[in-house]
């Protein structure tokens, strides 16, 4: 595989990955934006997702739990103008699309997980001089790229 340099290569690597490979890699687009998130829960769930020996039975009792801490936080970044808020929403989402169920997964965990994550980083970027999608997407190509090349696959 090539290295990833254009959202089309990041996309379409992604998409010859197994469900598996992608849950895994889902789990560090996420691990990569935890900082705006406090909630235990989704710190456990990336563990979970990340962890290439998880069950079935651990998946789904933390998908539960993750899906529960999304609610939650939807809820809270109700309020106008709580970008703090919008950013933890959207951690727990990506930490979601790394979890859901595979029969759920229509368009791919790793690159909802992805879009997730830069949707974070947006939002707390509007609060802060921290940069947004662009650094995101960066980062998340040198994640994929270190990930391929770690499991041979560059």
């Amino acid at each position: 595989m090539k290295q990833i340099e254009s959202e089309r290569d990041f996309k379409q690597i992604i998409a010859e990955l197994d469900d598996s490979t992608q849950r895994q890699l889902a789990a560090l687009f996420t691990a990569h934006v935890m900082t705006l998130s406090v909630d235990k829960r989704i710190a456990s769930g990336v563990a979970i997702a990340g962890d290439p020996d998880a069950s079935a039975a651990e998946l789904n009792t933390s998908f539960k739990a993750v899906k529960a801490a999304t609610i939650e936080s939807h809820t809270r970044c109700g309020a106008e103008g709580d970008w703090t808020a919008q950013a933890a929403y959207f951690v727990a989402r990506a930490c979601e699309a790394a979890l859901m169920p595979e029969v759920f997964n229509q368009s791919g965990r790793a690159v909802q997980a992805a879009t997730a994550a830069r949707m974070a980083r947006t939002a707390r970027s509007i609060d802060s001089s921290e940069g947004g999608d662009t650094t995101e997407r960066e980062a998340q190509y040198q994640i994929l790229n270190e990930f391929l090349s770690k499991r041979g696959l560059t």
